[in-house]
């Protein structure tokens, strides 16, 4: 069971906001206890199917590729018969954790998927910890492209964990350039 504020917590909305939506009697099972606690079933409703594309790139450099993802991230969800309610495109690093147009998806309890070309567009790592929430949530996060190469994946996230260090130790943004430069002179050394 929850209590109202605990209802109002979990539907990003204010504890006076649940407490028209009890009054009017829109919170199915809802009652008040005997000390007048009002008191919600845990069991969510079904809800309706809502799904969110969510297509990211790493700068603005890569502005041209962030409209085609999203394009093929429509057609992706098209074609599997999923109505699309919203495109999200944001620039941003995988390895960012501030990224604002993500964090306000995940927080809307709406959605009941995301769609997501490579599972480093929602995060660099940690993945299997948004897995694991969003099962709770009951929210399907759908990855299109599962990488089958681990070690082109194991080269990218390297590559990208150094550029954020180097990028934060030097404040520079050329250092991108620098590192992916060094990258790649270790592979072919390879």
């Amino acid at each position: 069971m929850l209590i109202l504020s605990e209802y109002a917590k979990r539907h990003g909305i204010q504890y006076r906001a649940a407490w028209n939506r009890f009054r009017r009697g829109k919170i199915p099972g809802a009652y008040k206890d005997e000390f007048g606690k009002v008191l919600i079933p845990e069991t969510i409703p079904d809800r309706p199917e809502k799904t969110a594309i969510y297509a990211r790139v790493s700068s603005s450099q890569n502005k041209s590729n962030l409209d085609s993802q999203a394009i093929r991230l429509t057609h992706y969800a098209t074609a599997k018969g999923w109505g699309v309610d919203v495109v999200i495109k944001e620039v941003g690093s995988g390895l960012n954790d501030s990224r604002p147009k993500l964090l306000k998806l995940l927080r809307d309890p709406s959605y009941t998927r995301i769609v997501v070309e490579h599972k480093d567009r929602l995060t660099r790592f940690g993945f299997k910890f948004l897995e694991v929430l969003a099962d709770e949530r009951k929210l399907e996060l759908i990855v299109v492209n599962q990488v089958e190469d681990d070690k082109q994946d194991l080269m990218q996230d390297f590559v990208s964990l150094v550029t954020s260090f180097c990028s934060r130790l030097y404040g520079l943004r050329r250092s991108k350039r620098n590192t992916e430069k060094l990258i790649q002179d270790l592979s072919n050394d390879s």
